[in-house]
Protein backbone atom coordinates (compact mmCIF):
# COMPACT_ATOMS: atom_id res chain seq x y z
CA UNK A 1 0.00 0.00 0.00
CA UNK A 2 1.17 3.55 -0.77
CA UNK A 3 1.15 6.00 1.93
CA UNK A 4 1.03 9.96 1.63
CA UNK A 5 2.07 12.51 4.01
CA UNK A 6 -0.17 15.67 5.76
CA UNK A 7 1.38 18.36 7.33
CA UNK A 8 0.95 21.30 8.80
CA UNK A 9 3.18 23.75 10.20
CA UNK A 10 3.37 26.27 13.42
CA UNK A 11 5.63 29.31 12.79
CA UNK A 12 6.12 31.48 15.80
CA UNK A 13 7.62 35.22 14.34
CA UNK A 14 9.18 37.91 16.38
CA UNK A 15 7.33 41.14 15.51
CA UNK A 16 9.28 44.21 14.93
CA UNK A 17 8.58 46.26 17.82
CA UNK A 18 11.01 48.30 20.23
CA UNK A 19 9.21 47.21 23.36
CA UNK A 20 7.67 43.61 24.63
CA UNK A 21 4.32 42.98 24.28
CA UNK A 22 2.66 43.96 27.79
CA UNK A 23 5.19 46.22 29.49
CA UNK A 24 7.89 49.42 28.50
CA UNK A 25 11.03 46.28 28.48
CA UNK A 26 13.35 46.38 25.27
CA UNK A 27 12.63 43.99 22.48
CA UNK A 28 16.24 43.61 21.83
CA UNK A 29 18.59 40.82 21.45
CA UNK A 30 21.91 40.03 22.90
CA UNK A 31 21.42 41.82 26.59
CA UNK A 32 22.75 40.50 29.49
CA UNK A 33 20.42 37.79 31.03
CA UNK A 34 17.69 39.40 32.89
CA UNK A 35 18.47 42.93 32.11
CA UNK A 36 15.27 44.11 29.99
CA UNK A 37 13.02 42.47 32.91
CA UNK A 38 10.35 44.38 35.08
CA UNK A 39 7.59 43.30 37.34
CA UNK A 40 4.74 42.50 34.09
CA UNK A 41 7.22 40.10 32.20
CA UNK A 42 8.67 38.14 35.43
CA UNK A 43 5.01 38.03 36.06
CA UNK A 44 4.66 39.25 39.88
CA UNK A 45 1.60 39.86 41.31
CA UNK A 46 -0.24 42.92 40.82
CA UNK A 47 1.49 43.80 37.76
CA UNK A 48 -0.88 44.82 34.98
CA UNK A 49 -0.46 44.07 31.09
CA UNK A 50 -0.99 46.59 28.64
CA UNK A 51 -1.00 46.21 25.23
CA UNK A 52 1.34 46.86 22.61
CA UNK A 53 -0.78 48.84 20.19
CA UNK A 54 2.50 48.48 17.04
CA UNK A 55 1.91 44.61 17.57
CA UNK A 56 -1.51 44.83 17.57
CA UNK A 57 -1.11 46.71 13.97
CA UNK A 58 1.43 44.10 12.95
CA UNK A 59 -0.69 41.27 13.45
CA UNK A 60 -3.79 43.07 11.22
CA UNK A 61 -1.20 44.15 8.99
CA UNK A 62 0.39 40.65 8.74
CA UNK A 63 -3.52 39.05 8.41
CA UNK A 64 -4.33 41.25 4.85
CA UNK A 65 -0.98 40.17 4.00
CA UNK A 66 -1.96 36.67 3.98
CA UNK A 67 -5.42 37.45 2.45
CA UNK A 68 -7.14 36.49 5.87
CA UNK A 69 -10.13 38.12 7.62
CA UNK A 70 -10.19 40.36 10.18
CA UNK A 71 -12.42 40.16 12.76
CA UNK A 72 -14.26 43.16 14.25
CA UNK A 73 -13.49 41.10 17.68
CA UNK A 74 -10.86 39.48 19.54
CA UNK A 75 -9.81 38.68 22.90
CA UNK A 76 -7.07 37.46 24.83
CA UNK A 77 -6.53 34.08 26.92
CA UNK A 78 -4.76 32.66 29.19
CA UNK A 79 -2.94 29.51 28.20
CA UNK A 80 -1.99 27.37 31.54
CA UNK A 81 0.98 25.22 31.96
CA UNK A 82 3.54 24.64 34.26
CA UNK A 83 7.34 25.14 32.68
CA UNK A 84 10.21 26.92 34.41
CA UNK A 85 10.41 29.52 31.64
CA UNK A 86 6.90 30.94 31.94
CA UNK A 87 7.50 32.67 35.00
CA UNK A 88 3.61 33.41 35.44
CA UNK A 89 2.66 29.60 34.84
CA UNK A 90 0.62 30.85 31.94
CA UNK A 91 0.80 32.30 28.63
CA UNK A 92 -1.10 35.17 26.88
CA UNK A 93 -2.21 33.88 23.87
CA UNK A 94 -5.35 33.82 22.08
CA UNK A 95 -7.26 31.03 21.29
CA UNK A 96 -11.02 30.35 19.82
CA UNK A 97 -11.67 34.15 18.82
CA UNK A 98 -8.11 35.15 17.43
CA UNK A 99 -7.18 38.76 15.29
CA UNK A 100 -6.89 37.00 12.34
CA UNK A 101 -8.95 34.10 10.39
CA UNK A 102 -8.41 32.29 7.03
CA UNK A 103 -6.01 33.40 4.64
CA UNK A 104 -3.66 31.47 2.01
CA UNK A 105 0.11 31.54 0.86
CA UNK A 106 0.98 30.81 -2.64
CA UNK A 107 4.73 30.46 -3.22
CA UNK A 108 7.04 28.06 -6.27
CA UNK A 109 7.88 24.64 -6.28
CA UNK A 110 10.04 23.00 -8.75
CA UNK A 111 8.45 26.10 -11.71
CA UNK A 112 4.65 25.36 -10.52
CA UNK A 113 2.38 27.61 -8.10
CA UNK A 114 1.32 25.79 -4.98
CA UNK A 115 -0.78 27.41 -2.30
CA UNK A 116 -1.31 26.25 1.53
CA UNK A 117 -4.39 27.40 3.65
CA UNK A 118 -3.59 29.69 6.42
CA UNK A 119 -5.73 28.77 9.80
CA UNK A 120 -5.39 31.70 11.39
CA UNK A 121 -2.49 34.32 12.23
CA UNK A 122 -2.97 34.91 16.18
CA UNK A 123 -0.66 37.14 18.65
CA UNK A 124 0.59 35.61 21.62
CA UNK A 125 3.95 36.50 24.66
CA UNK A 126 6.68 34.69 24.13
CA UNK A 127 8.87 32.98 27.12
CA UNK A 128 11.73 33.34 28.64
CA UNK A 129 14.91 31.13 27.68
CA UNK A 130 16.36 28.03 29.81
CA UNK A 131 20.25 27.87 30.13
CA UNK A 132 21.64 24.75 31.80
CA UNK A 133 25.17 24.80 32.89
CA UNK A 134 27.14 21.98 34.05
CA UNK A 135 25.82 21.27 37.78
CA UNK A 136 22.56 23.80 37.69
CA UNK A 137 20.04 25.44 35.26
CA UNK A 138 18.83 28.70 35.25
CA UNK A 139 16.59 31.20 33.46
CA UNK A 140 16.74 34.05 30.86
CA UNK A 141 13.25 36.03 31.11
CA UNK A 142 14.93 38.81 28.53
CA UNK A 143 12.36 37.26 25.74
CA UNK A 144 9.33 36.77 27.74
CA UNK A 145 6.98 39.31 26.98
CA UNK A 146 8.34 39.40 23.59
CA UNK A 147 5.55 39.51 20.59
CA UNK A 148 4.94 36.58 18.44
CA UNK A 149 2.61 35.88 15.73
CA UNK A 150 1.86 32.07 15.39
CA UNK A 151 0.62 31.81 11.64
CA UNK A 152 -0.77 28.49 11.71
CA UNK A 153 -1.12 26.65 8.36
CA UNK A 154 -3.86 23.59 7.18
CA UNK A 155 -2.47 20.54 6.42
CA UNK A 156 -1.96 21.06 2.65
CA UNK A 157 1.64 20.63 2.82
CA UNK A 158 2.87 16.94 1.32
CA UNK A 159 6.46 16.78 1.44
CA UNK A 160 9.59 18.23 2.95
CA UNK A 161 10.70 20.27 0.13
CA UNK A 162 7.22 21.68 -0.20
CA UNK A 163 7.28 23.28 3.73
CA UNK A 164 10.83 24.39 2.87
CA UNK A 165 9.27 26.36 -0.23
CA UNK A 166 6.55 27.35 2.07
CA UNK A 167 8.53 28.42 5.48
CA UNK A 168 10.93 30.46 3.01
CA UNK A 169 7.87 32.22 0.74
CA UNK A 170 6.36 32.87 3.93
CA UNK A 171 9.62 34.59 5.69
CA UNK A 172 9.66 36.74 2.31
CA UNK A 173 6.07 38.11 2.73
CA UNK A 174 6.43 38.84 6.28
CA UNK A 175 10.03 41.08 5.93
CA UNK A 176 8.73 42.34 2.47
CA UNK A 177 5.98 43.70 4.66
CA UNK A 178 7.92 44.95 7.43
CA UNK A 179 6.26 42.92 10.17
CA UNK A 180 9.69 41.14 11.14
CA UNK A 181 13.57 40.98 10.22
CA UNK A 182 12.83 37.06 10.55
CA UNK A 183 16.06 36.80 11.42
CA UNK A 184 16.68 33.00 12.44
CA UNK A 185 19.86 33.60 14.17
CA UNK A 186 18.17 35.27 16.46
CA UNK A 187 15.56 33.60 17.09
CA UNK A 188 12.54 35.21 15.63
CA UNK A 189 11.68 32.32 13.43
CA UNK A 190 10.59 29.20 15.00
CA UNK A 191 8.41 26.50 13.73
CA UNK A 192 6.27 23.26 14.87
CA UNK A 193 5.87 20.89 12.52
CA UNK A 194 2.78 18.39 12.59
CA UNK A 195 2.89 15.22 10.53
CA UNK A 196 1.14 12.37 10.27
CA UNK A 197 0.48 9.90 7.15
CA UNK A 198 -2.29 8.09 5.72
CA UNK A 199 -3.28 5.72 2.39
CA UNK A 200 -2.45 7.29 -0.19
CA UNK A 201 -6.25 9.10 -1.05
CA UNK A 202 -7.96 8.34 1.98
CA UNK A 203 -9.95 11.04 3.73
CA UNK A 204 -8.78 10.22 7.25
CA UNK A 205 -6.03 12.09 8.98
CA UNK A 206 -3.21 9.62 10.93
CA UNK A 207 -2.11 10.33 14.06
CA UNK A 208 -0.87 13.80 14.34
CA UNK A 209 3.24 13.85 15.61
CA UNK A 210 4.35 17.15 16.12
CA UNK A 211 8.65 18.13 16.13
CA UNK A 212 8.83 20.67 18.09
CA UNK A 213 11.05 24.08 18.35
CA UNK A 214 12.50 23.43 15.17
CA UNK A 215 14.67 26.51 14.68
CA UNK A 216 16.28 26.51 10.56
CA UNK A 217 14.18 25.62 7.90
CA UNK A 218 16.71 23.02 6.42
CA UNK A 219 16.51 21.38 9.96
CA UNK A 220 12.63 21.56 9.25
CA UNK A 221 13.24 19.79 5.68
CA UNK A 222 15.41 17.02 7.01
CA UNK A 223 13.42 16.42 10.15
CA UNK A 224 10.00 15.29 7.51
CA UNK A 225 12.95 13.57 5.53
CA UNK A 226 13.26 11.49 8.51
CA UNK A 227 9.96 11.51 10.05
CA UNK A 228 8.00 10.22 6.89
CA UNK A 229 9.74 7.47 6.13
CA UNK A 230 9.68 6.38 9.76
CA UNK A 231 5.98 6.54 10.39
CA UNK A 232 5.13 4.46 7.11
CA UNK A 233 7.42 2.01 7.94
CA UNK A 234 6.00 1.75 11.52
CA UNK A 235 2.46 1.13 9.91
CA UNK A 236 3.62 -1.49 7.57
CA UNK A 237 4.79 -3.07 10.57
CA UNK A 238 1.18 -2.78 11.83
CA UNK A 239 2.10 -0.65 14.63
CA UNK A 240 -0.36 1.86 15.75
CA UNK A 241 0.77 5.19 15.97
CA UNK A 242 -0.11 7.76 18.76
CA UNK A 243 -0.14 11.52 18.89
CA UNK A 244 2.73 12.96 20.57
CA UNK A 245 5.46 15.22 20.60
CA UNK A 246 8.64 14.66 19.67
CA UNK A 247 12.55 16.43 19.26
CA UNK A 248 14.81 16.77 16.38
CA UNK A 249 18.13 15.60 17.06
CA UNK A 250 20.13 17.56 14.70
CA UNK A 251 23.41 15.50 14.92
CA UNK A 252 22.00 12.19 15.01
CA UNK A 253 19.39 12.69 12.09
CA UNK A 254 16.42 11.79 14.37
CA UNK A 255 13.54 12.21 15.84
CA UNK A 256 13.32 10.97 19.71
CA UNK A 257 10.11 11.25 22.03
CA UNK A 258 9.75 13.83 24.22
CA UNK A 259 6.14 13.46 25.79
CA UNK A 260 2.11 13.08 24.90
CA UNK A 261 0.62 15.42 22.88
CA UNK A 262 -1.77 17.66 24.87
CA UNK A 263 -4.66 18.72 23.54
CA UNK A 264 -6.12 22.08 23.70
CA UNK A 265 -8.24 21.38 27.18
CA UNK A 266 -5.07 20.02 28.75
CA UNK A 267 -4.34 23.79 28.85
CA UNK A 268 -7.45 25.14 30.03
CA UNK A 269 -7.59 27.63 28.43
CA UNK A 270 -10.21 31.03 29.46
CA UNK A 271 -10.26 34.88 28.92
CA UNK A 272 -7.48 37.14 30.30
CA UNK A 273 -9.65 39.14 32.72
CA UNK A 274 -6.72 41.89 32.76
CA UNK A 275 -7.28 42.66 29.15
CA UNK A 276 -9.71 44.07 26.95
CA UNK A 277 -10.83 42.91 23.73
CA UNK A 278 -9.45 43.87 20.50
CA UNK A 279 -12.24 45.78 18.30
CA UNK A 280 -10.47 47.29 15.26
CA UNK A 281 -12.32 49.84 13.48
CA UNK A 282 -13.21 49.00 9.81
CA UNK A 283 -11.99 52.14 8.83
CA UNK A 284 -8.45 51.35 10.20
CA UNK A 285 -8.04 47.84 8.93
CA UNK A 286 -9.20 49.82 5.78
CA UNK A 287 -6.08 52.42 6.00
CA UNK A 288 -3.58 49.66 6.79
CA UNK A 289 -4.77 47.89 3.34
CA UNK A 290 -3.26 50.64 1.70
CA UNK A 291 -0.01 49.68 3.30
CA UNK A 292 0.16 46.14 1.64
CA UNK A 293 2.97 45.95 -0.91
CA UNK A 294 3.58 44.31 -3.90
CA UNK A 295 4.22 40.66 -2.67
CA UNK A 296 7.36 38.66 -3.94
CA UNK A 297 5.60 36.04 -5.96
CA UNK A 298 3.12 38.52 -7.62
CA UNK A 299 5.98 40.57 -8.58
CA UNK A 300 7.91 38.00 -9.83
CA UNK A 301 5.16 37.16 -11.85
CA UNK A 302 4.71 40.88 -12.87
CA UNK A 303 8.59 41.21 -14.03
CA UNK A 304 8.35 38.42 -16.43
CA UNK A 305 5.27 39.54 -18.18
CA UNK A 306 5.79 43.12 -18.21
CA UNK A 307 9.92 43.09 -19.29
CA UNK A 308 9.69 39.74 -20.56
CA UNK A 309 12.50 38.81 -18.34
CA UNK A 310 13.63 34.89 -17.26
CA UNK A 311 12.47 32.84 -14.55
CA UNK A 312 15.90 33.59 -12.74
CA UNK A 313 16.49 37.07 -13.57
CA UNK A 314 12.87 37.91 -12.28
CA UNK A 315 13.38 35.53 -9.11
CA UNK A 316 16.69 37.48 -8.21
CA UNK A 317 14.74 40.97 -8.88
CA UNK A 318 11.54 40.14 -6.89
CA UNK A 319 13.84 39.18 -3.63
CA UNK A 320 15.89 42.40 -3.59
CA UNK A 321 13.42 45.25 -3.82
CA UNK A 322 16.08 47.74 -4.15
CA UNK A 323 17.62 45.82 -6.74
CA UNK A 324 14.50 45.49 -8.60
CA UNK A 325 13.80 49.34 -8.23
CA UNK A 326 16.67 50.56 -9.87
CA UNK A 327 15.95 48.18 -12.66
CA UNK A 328 12.38 49.81 -13.16
CA UNK A 329 13.43 52.90 -13.06
CA UNK A 330 16.18 52.47 -15.26
CA UNK A 331 13.82 49.83 -17.72
CA UNK A 332 11.54 52.68 -18.23
CA UNK A 333 10.37 53.45 -21.74
CA UNK A 334 13.67 51.05 -23.44
CA UNK A 335 12.99 48.70 -25.95
CA UNK A 336 14.94 46.00 -24.29
CA UNK A 337 15.22 45.50 -20.84
CA UNK A 338 16.84 42.21 -20.66
CA UNK A 339 20.24 44.52 -21.05
CA UNK A 340 19.40 46.59 -18.31
CA UNK A 341 18.33 43.47 -15.97
CA UNK A 342 22.06 42.22 -17.14
CA UNK A 343 23.85 44.75 -15.93
CA UNK A 344 21.92 45.32 -12.74
CA UNK A 345 21.88 41.47 -11.58
CA UNK A 346 25.36 40.11 -13.25
CA UNK A 347 27.24 43.68 -13.24
CA UNK A 348 26.20 46.34 -10.42
CA UNK A 349 26.15 43.18 -7.32
CA UNK A 350 29.62 43.29 -8.04
CA UNK A 351 30.79 46.56 -7.79
CA UNK A 352 28.75 47.20 -4.42
CA UNK A 353 30.51 44.10 -3.15
CA UNK A 354 34.12 45.63 -4.30
CA UNK A 355 33.09 48.95 -3.23
CA UNK A 356 31.16 48.51 0.44
CA UNK A 357 28.43 50.70 -1.15
CA UNK A 358 24.78 50.07 -1.14
CA UNK A 359 22.72 50.46 -3.97
CA UNK A 360 20.68 53.79 -1.62
CA UNK A 361 24.32 55.90 -2.35
CA UNK A 362 25.26 54.84 -5.93
CA UNK A 363 26.77 57.72 -7.75
CA UNK A 364 25.26 57.55 -11.01
CA UNK A 365 21.14 57.63 -12.04
CA UNK A 366 19.07 54.88 -13.45
CA UNK A 367 19.30 56.99 -16.89
CA UNK A 368 23.12 56.31 -17.27
CA UNK A 369 22.31 52.58 -17.43
CA UNK A 370 19.55 52.84 -20.50
CA UNK A 371 22.81 54.88 -22.06
CA UNK A 372 25.27 52.38 -21.70
CA UNK A 373 22.79 49.93 -23.26
CA UNK A 374 21.97 52.37 -26.15
CA UNK A 375 25.65 52.89 -26.82
CA UNK A 376 26.01 49.27 -27.59
CA UNK A 377 22.91 48.57 -29.31
CA UNK A 378 23.81 51.30 -31.65
CA UNK A 379 27.64 49.93 -32.00
CA UNK A 380 29.24 53.05 -30.54
CA UNK A 381 31.13 50.64 -28.48
CA UNK A 382 31.26 47.12 -28.40
CA UNK A 383 30.08 44.85 -25.29
CA UNK A 384 33.62 44.65 -23.53
CA UNK A 385 34.59 48.42 -23.59
CA UNK A 386 31.20 48.54 -22.28
CA UNK A 387 32.40 46.91 -19.17
CA UNK A 388 35.30 49.22 -18.59
CA UNK A 389 32.51 51.99 -19.20
CA UNK A 390 30.18 50.42 -16.53
CA UNK A 391 33.12 50.29 -13.99
CA UNK A 392 34.15 54.31 -14.61
CA UNK A 393 30.31 54.90 -14.57
CA UNK A 394 30.19 53.38 -11.18
CA UNK A 395 33.24 55.29 -9.47
CA UNK A 396 32.73 58.87 -10.94
CA UNK A 397 29.27 59.06 -11.73
CA UNK A 398 30.00 60.27 -15.45
CA UNK A 399 27.72 59.75 -18.29
CA UNK A 400 28.57 56.78 -20.08
CA UNK A 401 28.53 58.79 -23.30
CA UNK A 402 30.81 61.16 -21.65
CA UNK A 403 33.22 58.84 -20.77
CA UNK A 404 33.85 56.80 -24.33
CA UNK A 405 34.05 60.57 -25.50
CA UNK A 406 37.14 61.04 -22.73
CA UNK A 407 38.57 58.32 -22.99
CA UNK A 408 38.54 57.71 -26.81
CA UNK A 409 36.90 54.04 -26.45
CA UNK A 410 34.31 54.51 -29.66
CA UNK A 411 34.28 51.48 -31.66
CA UNK A 412 35.99 51.46 -35.00
CA UNK A 413 33.51 50.40 -37.71
CA UNK A 414 35.65 52.01 -40.43
CA UNK A 415 36.06 49.27 -43.49
CA UNK A 416 39.52 50.25 -44.57
CA UNK A 417 40.77 50.65 -40.66
CA UNK A 418 39.68 47.11 -39.83
CA UNK A 419 40.51 45.64 -43.20
CA UNK A 420 44.51 46.88 -41.85
CA UNK A 421 44.29 45.37 -38.81
CA UNK A 422 42.92 42.13 -40.18
CA UNK A 423 45.30 42.06 -42.78
CA UNK A 424 47.97 41.89 -40.07
CA UNK A 425 46.74 39.22 -38.19
CA UNK A 426 47.03 36.91 -40.94
CA UNK A 427 50.64 37.68 -41.80
CA UNK A 428 51.68 37.47 -38.03
CA UNK A 429 49.30 33.89 -37.75
CA UNK A 430 49.93 32.29 -40.70
CA UNK A 431 49.47 28.79 -39.06
CA UNK A 432 45.75 29.57 -37.72
CA UNK A 433 45.16 31.43 -41.21
CA UNK A 434 45.94 28.15 -43.18
CA UNK A 435 43.99 26.11 -40.29
CA UNK A 436 40.54 28.28 -41.26
CA UNK A 437 41.77 27.74 -45.16
CA UNK A 438 41.46 24.00 -44.51
CA UNK A 439 38.13 24.19 -42.89
CA UNK A 440 38.90 24.61 -39.17
CA UNK A 441 36.09 27.35 -38.28
CA UNK A 442 37.52 27.99 -35.15
CA UNK A 443 40.33 29.37 -36.19
CA UNK A 444 38.76 32.12 -37.28
CA UNK A 445 37.65 33.25 -33.34
CA UNK A 446 41.75 33.25 -32.57
CA UNK A 447 42.37 35.79 -35.91
CA UNK A 448 39.32 37.92 -34.31
CA UNK A 449 41.33 37.74 -30.64
CA UNK A 450 44.25 39.01 -32.26
CA UNK A 451 42.50 42.06 -34.82
CA UNK A 452 41.01 43.20 -31.12
CA UNK A 453 44.09 43.16 -29.58
CA UNK A 454 45.65 45.00 -32.40
CA UNK A 455 42.68 47.68 -32.28
CA UNK A 456 42.61 47.64 -28.47
CA UNK A 457 39.44 46.68 -28.28
CA UNK A 458 38.05 49.08 -30.00
CA UNK A 459 36.87 47.16 -33.54
CA UNK A 460 33.54 46.57 -34.55
CA UNK A 461 33.43 42.20 -33.69
CA UNK A 462 31.09 41.91 -36.06
CA UNK A 463 32.61 43.28 -39.22
CA UNK A 464 36.03 41.55 -37.91
CA UNK A 465 34.62 38.38 -38.19
CA UNK A 466 33.16 39.03 -42.15
CA UNK A 467 36.51 40.64 -43.19
CA UNK A 468 38.30 38.20 -41.79
CA UNK A 469 36.29 35.63 -43.44
CA UNK A 470 36.12 37.19 -46.53
CA UNK A 471 40.00 37.68 -46.87
CA UNK A 472 40.85 34.10 -45.54
CA UNK A 473 38.21 32.64 -48.73
CA UNK A 474 39.51 34.79 -51.35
Amino acid sequence: MEYEAVIGLETHVQLKTRSKMWCGCANAFGADPNTHVCPTCLGLPGALPVANAEALRLTVLTGLLLGCDIPGYAKFDRKNYFYPDSAKNYQITQYDQPSTRGGRLEFELDGAVHAVRITRAHLEEDVGKNVHFDRHSGVDFNRAGVPLLEIVSEPDITSADMAHAYLNALVEVLVRGGISDCDMEKGMVRCDVNVSVRPKGSPTLGAKIEIKNMNTFSGVRRALDYEIPRQIAAVQRGETLRQETRRWDDVAGITEPMRSKEDAHDYRYFPDPDLLPFTPAADWVESLRSLVPELPLARKQRLASQYGLPAGDAEVLKSNPDLCALFEKAAEGYPHPKAIANWVINNLPAQLAASGLSISNLRFPPAHLRELGSLVESGRISSKIAQDVFADMFATGEAPAAIVERKGLAQVSDTSAIEAFCDQAIAANPGPAADFKAGKDAALNFLKGQVMKLSKGKANPGLVGDILARKLRA
